[in-house]
């Protein structure tokens, strides 16, 4: 999405490697704070001490390895994996391609959360087929398909953070702790495949992630949405700077550097995402995990939402209630927004949910006051 204007692993993660959601310090909202002050240490209202990186020792801890399976055209596929999900890419209509899993029916393959300039992209639940067929309209061509298992795979160990990673109160899952392949954000020549870039932050907008609700294994999904992301979408890494799964539990996206703060790099300027295309720089995303057209987020999503977006508005100087003039510092395109908007306020989508999106005023709101 380039700037142009268009088992043992299921287990439930120890709260000492999760975090908390604690209380932000008290700063005066739209106060412009140094990228120093973002991250320094804090108490939260537990009195424990909140960092950008929290801890610097680690302990080891396996992962299973995502494994895939990658096939081109239409007909039918059949893998060796238990498939979680199918990510789909091509060229032509955007909605021009369909998949069918074992004795079920077809389905529009449409990107749900994810665009892509000159085709169509989509990340199909699966659960765990072993077998699927893909068809496409007349004009589409380039179908590529990739079964994506992130849940059965040999275990890879992770050097994850051994206290809770904080910033100013606010707990995070860091990406060795949600088991993020690092290698993946490389070419096969060694180079990185999307570099890094960094600009001021103007506007927040909330996505959902259109994968199954209820999900039992949200780190599993988040690896999944990683690899379609970074491989099948050839974004480098996931799109999102920050992930949010049903029971509160806030993962860090996209890679900003070695810093300690997630999504931003030591001068305090936002990483550049692929989550709302023709808009990306300056722009930081955050996606709830899940279906929400017709169901709303859970109570623990919705308030883990809100306290990101107060605790980033208040060290940024932006104001969630208010609205803006984005410019895009890229190719100087322009868009009248909310501070805080949906995926849907930028282009054509359903994201972030109808449900939601209606949310949105309630949620700004509360993270002005």
């Amino acid at each position: 999405m380039s700037e142009s204007p268009t088992p043992s692993h299921r287990r439930k993660r120890p709260l000492s490697r999760r975090g908390m959601i604690g209380a932000a310090g008290a700063v005066a909202a739209g106060a412009a704070l140094t990228p120093v002050v973002f991250a320094a240490n804090e108490s939260d209202d537990k009195g424990s001490t909140s960092s950008g990186s929290g801890d610097p020792g680690t302990t080891p801890e396996k992962f299973p390895t995502t494994r895939t399976e990658a096939a081109t055209g239409t007909g039918e596929a059949t893998t060796a994996i238990a498939a979680s999900y199918v990510g789909l890419r091509w060229s032509g209509a955007k909605d021009g391609a369909a998949i069918r899993l074992a004795d079920g029916d077809w389905l529009s393959a449409t990107g749900g959360c994810a665009t892509v300039e000159g085709g169509g992209t989509a990340l199909v639940a699966a659960g765990n087929a072993t077998a699927y067929e893909v068809k496409a309209e007349a004009g589409v061509s380039g179908l590529r398909s990739l079964a994506i298992d992130t849940t059965d795979g040999p275990g890879r160990t992770f050097k994850v953070p051994s206290e809770p990673t904080r910033v100013r109160g606010v707990g995070y899952l860091s990406r060795p702790a949600w088991g993020a392949d690092e290698s993946k954000r490389f070419k096969a020549d060694g180079t990185v495949n999307s570099p890094e870039t960094y600009y001021p932050l103007q506007t927040i907008t909330v996505h959902h992630t259109a994968t199954p609700n209820d999900d039992p294994d949200p780190a599993a999904t988040v690896r999944a949405i990683y690899e379609f992301h970074a491989i099948t979408n050839d974004w480098g890494d996931i799109g999102y700077h920050f992930l949010i799964d049903e029971a509160g539990t806030l993962y860090e996206g996209r890679y900003s550097g070695d810093d300690v703060v997630p999504a931003f790099d030591k001068d305090g300027n936002v990483v550049t995402g692929f989550h709302t295309g023709g808009f990306n720089s300056g722009n930081l995303g955050i996606a709830l995990l899940g279906t929400l057209n017709d169901r709303g987020p859970t109570d623990a999503a919705k308030s883990a939402l809100t306290r990101l977006i107060k605790v980033i508005s208040r060290f940024k100087g932006l104001d969630p209630a208010g609205q803006t003039t984005f410019v895009n510092p890229v190719n100087g395109a322009t868009k009248d927004v909310d501070t805080v908007s949906g995926h849907r306020d930028w282009m054509a989508t359903e994201c972030p949910g109808q449900t939601m999106y209606d949310l949105l005023t309630e949620v700004r709101a509360a993270a002005a006051r």
